[in-house]
């Protein structure tokens, strides 16, 4: 229990912090109606009237509050952070159940592809509008907001799995878009607590940790499939229903956690500073610093004329802003000398469009494959073992998805190691990664193609794995670096549309690839022969899976696999065309 009352103590601290600092705001905002009589004007010869020590003692005071870098505050955020990311990647275990529940309802490989489609959806056609929630108020509202659509998604589609169909028939047009309603809520209960996740963890730290701080709630992101799929594996083989129920749970309990623990943590960054007059009191320097782009839930404090600052542009050290530093260039640049891309200029942007071609070809590949791995490694088992046992299948997609989540997981965390590692070592720009990620994402294709033997498909699912989480890693540092952080959730939004157009395609193709290599007539041959399936509650369920089973092996989809290997190639050139013109911006910026 001593783990839990530390817990307790530093979640606690986290709240007393959050209470000082709106204190401390009280107190600067009293000081602030104090200039009408105390404030620093000019006097006919311009030199200043003093301003008053207390207002220099309130900025000191505010400056100290400032949590350090690992600070318990910052810890606790990433820590629920990763929590919330470890349950909104749940859409990448679909392949472990999807061929039991396309079984059980009775639909085609094409129809399941759809259903998977709708989840991928959910994640990308939400994704503006969570960002642009999460970028003007906070990550409180997309929490709720996946608490309620995960545990209605899931709830929904276990419902529907338990009450299956009438033998031999399938499940009426009616059902049917029921199930990809529940898929599509299972989507936007996903993205809605990712970018939360993703937004308050860039906000709490600062650029030189950005994209490993991001990379590691991400990395939770890709590794939920593993912790689902191995509980499933140990604790209920073969139980499908009990599977879907553990996912609502685990889905929706961690959204109602982090409104409690993770909320954006003020970064140590800069401040207007305060200059010693000859008389001894202090003047406030012309402040030239921007509006904001901290997060909703960091405060502003008026200090100085009309300027607002945010408590997450305060700096522990003196100095003065860094926007002073650096000069004001009204080129549309941040702090840190970032760009502020967003809305209709974002549309009008050729480096957008480019992004948003390099990831629907290396993200379509990815949706395609993770939501049909399941189907694969069936389709390679059962040509060596037709009269496979239902469990002994269901543990080998279990393993895939395990492979594919533990290379997801991996992935994310080290691409955002590499991106820091060689922007700061080599001054590289951060695109140069993508080039890195294309080249795995050929390989993996190259693998999965080559691959005849389900003993040995492990091989191409772990580098697509890795290659999909190396994407989607370095994806939020690139955007940072490319269109800016003022608006970073709602212009992820926008590029997770791409994967979705690529994903529809491939996926589409696969499922109808599948389907014509497999039978559709019962027959009383061994592959004919239904199997009884026992629920969790004691009822024997009669499937027909030879009628949605192909037992051609590696024939029932490489056809696929060769399209997107060829897509993966284009979108190798179009990344190095992509890093050259970053390398290019980086260097127009310095000159």
């Amino acid at each position: 229990m001593q783990w839990i009352s530390g817990l307790f103590t530093a979640v606690q601290s986290n709240f007393v912090f959050a209470t000082k600092v709106r204190l401390q705001i009280l107190r600067v905002r009293f000081i602030q109606t104090l200039r009408s009589t105390f404030s620093c004007r000019r006097s006919a010869s311009g030199n200043p009237v003093p301003l008053r020590r207390a207002q220099m003692a309130s900025v000191t005071a505010v400056k100290h509050n400032v949590p350090r870098l690992f600070s318990a505050c910052r810890i606790i955020t990433l820590l629920s952070s990763v929590l919330v990311a470890l349950g909104s990647g749940t859409n990448y275990i679909f392949s472990a159940y999807a061929p039991q529940l396309g079984a059980r309802l009775h639909i085609s490989h094409t129809q399941l592809n759809i259903v998977g489609l709708a989840g991928n959806a959910g994640v990308s056609v939400s994704g503006p509008i969570w960002g642009r929630i999460v970028d003007f108020r906070g990550p409180q509202i997309p929490l709720v907001g996946a608490f309620v659509f995960s545990l209605v998604g899931y709830a929904g589609m276990k419902r529907m799995y338990d009450e299956g169909t009438d033998s031999g028939t399938s499940i009426s047009s009616a059902h049917f878009l029921l199930l990809m309603v529940c898929s599509l809520l299972t989507g936007l209960g996903a993205h809605a607590g990712v970018v939360a996740a993703v937004n308050t963890t860039a906000r709490s730290f600062p650029e030189s940790a950005r994209a490993t701080t991001t990379g590691l709630v991400l990395s939770g992101f890709g590794l939920s499939a593993f912790f689902f799929s191995t509980i499933a594996r140990i604790l209920f083989p073969g139980d499908t229903s009990a599977l879907l129920l553990l996912l609502s749970l685990a889905t929706s309990i961690p959204m109602l956690v982090a409104l409690f623990t993770m909320r954006p943590v003020p970064l140590p960054q800069t401040y207007p500073a305060l200059k010693d007059d000859v008389n001894g009191e202090y003047e406030l320097l012309p402040s030239e610093v921007e509006p904001s782009t901290a997060g909703p839930d960091v405060d502003t404090v008026g200090v100085a004329g009309d300027s607002c600052v945010p408590l997450a542009d305060i700096q522990p050290e003196n100095g003065l802003s860094s926007t002073s530093q650096m000069g004001y260039n009204h080129g549309h640049l941040e702090a840190d000398n970032l760009p502020d891309v967003h809305g209709k200029m974002l549309w009008s942007t050729p480096d957008f469009y480019l992004l948003c071609v390099i990831l629907s070809l290396l993200g379509g590949t990815g949706v395609m494959y993770i939501n049909n791995v399941g189907l694969i490694s069936l389709a390679l088992f059962a040509e060596a073992n037709p009269d496979y046992e239902e469990e002994e299948a269901s543990k080998l997609q279990a393993a895939q998805v395990s492979t594919l989540s533990v290379g997801n997981f991996v992935g994310r965390i080290l691409i955002g190691l590499i991106s820091d590692f060689t922007r700061s070592k080599f001054n590289l720009p951060r695109a140069y990664s993508l080039c890195i990620v294309s080249s795995l994402f050929i390989i993996s294709q190259a693998f999965a193609i080559g691959i005849s033997n389900v003993g040995t498909l492990w091989m191409a699912t772990a580098f697509l794995g890795f290659a999909y989480g190396s994407l989607f890693g370095a994806l939020p540092a690139i955007t940072i670096d490319w269109f800016g952080l003022a608006h970073l959730s709602e212009n992820l939004g926008y590029l997770s549309l791409a994967p979705l157009i690529g994903g529809n395609i491939f996926s589409i193709i696969f499922g109808r690839n599948i389907d014509a290599h497999t039978p559709h007539e019962d027959t009383n041959t061994s592959r004919g022969v239904t199997r009884a399936t026992i629920t969790a509650g004691g009822d024997v369920l009669r499937d027909a899976l030879s009628e949605r089973r192909c037992f051609a092996g590696q024939e029932c989809y490489v056809s696929s696999l060769k399209i997107t290997l060829m897509a993966c190639m284009v979108a190798l050139i179009l990344s190095t065309w992509a890093a050259r013109r970053d390398k290019h911006r980086q260097k127009a910026r310095k000159g």
